[in-house]
């Protein structure tokens, strides 16, 4: 698969409504033996989690990894933090950026590509609710706009 994502394993669609997407960041996850298998069976939920910098480091808090199946005693705990690997420059740029008030760091999807699990990660600010109210009515616009141009094109 050469540039681009590879198979999407989970959506953070919330994410888009709930915050201003400044950034985005490609990050490799430390994973446990089961979790891949886990993931790779999509057995994974992003919602309600985040990423925070400690120590020069980035973990991942939050995000549900369910037990595989055929694991038995190999299993994992499902919401344990996964430490994220970024270049140290990008994590010196998150650093900065988190510092500010009202940014955050969140996960906006999982997927694989060349075997690896990423993770992608948003440097986002947090909306307002009439921020929400505006996306909410600018969507509804868009879409009588596009209801009423398929109406005139069947005319």
């Amino acid at each position: 698969m050469g540039k681009g994502i590879g198979k999407v394993i989970a959506q953070n669609r919330k994410a888009t409504h709930d915050y201003f997407i400044e950034e985005t960041y490609e990050a490799g996850m430390v994973l446990k033996g089961t979790e891949i298998k886990s993931i790779r069976a999509g057995r994974v939920n992003l919602k309600d989690s985040f990423a925070r910098v400690e120590d020069g480091e980035v973990f991942l808090y939050g995000l549900h990894i369910s037990p595989y199946e055929q694991g038995n005693r190999f299993n994992h705990d499902p919401e344990r933090t996964r430490k994220l690997l970024l270049h140290k420059e990008e994590i010196r740029k998150l650093i900065g950026a988190t510092k500010e008030k009202g940014y955050a760091l969140i996960p906006l999807k999982i997927y694989i590509r060349n075997g690896f699990a990423k993770v992608e990660l948003a440097l986002a600010k947090g909306k307002k609710l009439y921020d929400k109210r505006q996306a909410m009515a600018k969507r509804d616009a868009q879409r009588e706009i596009e209801r009423a141009f398929r109406e005139r094109q069947k005319i």
